[in-house]
């Protein structure tokens, strides 16, 4: 396993992190693929025997029991609170990130993860509606009782992460570390802005969707998975480009062959290259072992020329519009 500091944080995380999206009571929920307790524990637990110390969630996946299983299977599964990198989010609920909101989410977060603090605290979309100053002093005012170790923001224009990290500069409050991007082969907006904006301020990438909701990971656009046959959220994402994205897919199977490896691999290895650290959802273990292997592969500049060559601007995925 390889490992790196979070920014200028001391906070060393292993650079592959499990994105909790896929653990939580699936029943009646918006997600329909998630992970009961006990298949949740034994994933985590064969993610941890790999090296991997960084697990992702948020106070709305699962409308929460994604943070409790995570917790629960930390605490039953003895593992040391010093040993792992937990990341959560807010904004997704009630008064988005007011401090008001802010405040309040964080107690509902740490009590769901059995725990008295985060390491990381990230903001899941840019607010309109709350003055950014009053954001940033909330979250600093976090880490300054303890709660939070260091701050992280999600999908957003680079204008607006540029504007945050200045005002918290500006009074000298905690800055953002990290920031979690939709980027992945299929989706390379932020390239244009966020992505240079992140490191002028030496911000560490953590991308979700490394995989394009699976899409990276089979020549076909679909698959049989439970995932691919419910998700809307995927459709939404990527289908409008399905035409032009068949042609990357290709280029990543063509250099799985060669390479005698998985595409997933191929994908992640492609990701890792650009000095991220993708955050790998999946519903089997074995895939953790496929992205910990990622990180041998190699890629040429050949092969990152014919990865990257199909690649055409896309619709905006993952940032709010703009109001």
């Amino acid at each position: 396993m390889e490992y790196v500091y979070l920014g200028d944080t001391k906070i060393k995380v292993s650079r592959i992190c499990v994105e909790c999206m896929s653990f939580g009571d699936s029943e009646g929920r918006f997600h329909k693929w998630t992970l009961p307790y006990e298949e949740t524990k034994k994933m985590i637990q064969h993610a941890l025997s790999l090296g991997i110390n960084f697990f992702d969630t948020a106070n709305t996946y699962s409308e929460g029991t994604s943070e409790e299983y995570l917790g629960r299977a930390l605490k039953e599964l003895g593992v040391k609170r010093e040993d792992v990198v937990i990341a959560s989010k807010v904004y997704f609920n009630e008064g988005h990130l007011s401090k008001e909101a802010i405040f309040r989410e964080i107690d509902g977060t740490l009590e769901r993860l059995q725990t008295t603090y985060l390491d990381l605290y990230q903001i899941h979309r840019f607010d309109y509606d709350t003055p950014m100053e009053e954001t940033m002093e909330a979250l600093h005012e976090l880490v300054k009782m303890g709660k939070v170790k260091a701050i992280g923001a999600s999908a957003m224009y680079g204008y607006q992460f540029h504007n945050m990290q200045e005002i918290a500069l500006k009074h000298n409050w905690t800055p953002f570390s990290t920031m979690q991007n939709h980027y992945n082969l299929l989706y390379r907006e932020d390239e244009r802005e966020l992505i240079p904006v992140c490191k002028q301020f030496n911000v560490t990438l953590i991308p979700y969707s490394p995989l394009a909701g699976g899409h990276l990971s089979h020549v076909s656009w679909e698959s049989d998975s439970l995932r691919s046959q419910t998700d809307q959220t995927i459709r939404k994402k990527y289908d409008h480009a399905k035409k032009q994205d068949l042609e990357i897919i290709t280029s990543v199977k063509e250099i799985a062959d060669k390479k005698g490896v998985s595409m997933s691999q191929i994908a992640l290895a492609w990701i890792l290259s650009k000095g991220a650290n993708p955050i790998v959802g999946s519903t089997k273990p074995h895939h953790y072992d496929e992205a910990v292997k990622a990180l041998e592969i190699q890629l040429t500049e050949e092969e990152i020329s014919l990865l990257e060559q199909f690649y055409l601007p896309h619709q905006v995925v993952g940032a709010l519009p703009e109001r």
